[in-house]
Order: C-alpha cells, then structure tokens, then sequence
C-alpha cells in the first residue's frame, strides 16, 4: 500500500511538465483569438465597425 490511491500515472519530467503546459497555453490562445474573430464578424454584420 504504498501507492496513493488515485496516482495511476508516474511522474512527468521537467521536460513533459513544460510541454503539456505550452499544449494547453497554445489551446487556449487559438480559442481566445477565435472567440475574437467571431466577435468582429458579428460586430461587421451589425455595422458596428469603427473607421478612422
């Protein structure tokens, strides 16, 4: 009984912690510059564009 119970998975390394974290950091990004495209689209449609 020396394992926790709910640790099914051994422990990453620096190597695999750092890219897992960029995986989901880049996930991230490209849904917020999609959910910021969508909102220029919409505001396009509507005639809510800003002209200099």
């Amino acid at each position: 009984m020396d394992k926790l119970p709910g640790r099914h998975e051994p422990a990453r390394t620096g190597r695999e912690s750092r890219e897992e974290r960029l995986k989901a950091a880049l996930k991230a990004n490209i849904a917020r510059r999609k959910a910021q495209a969508r909102l220029r689209d919409q505001a396009d449609e509507d005639g809510e564009t800003e002209q200099e």
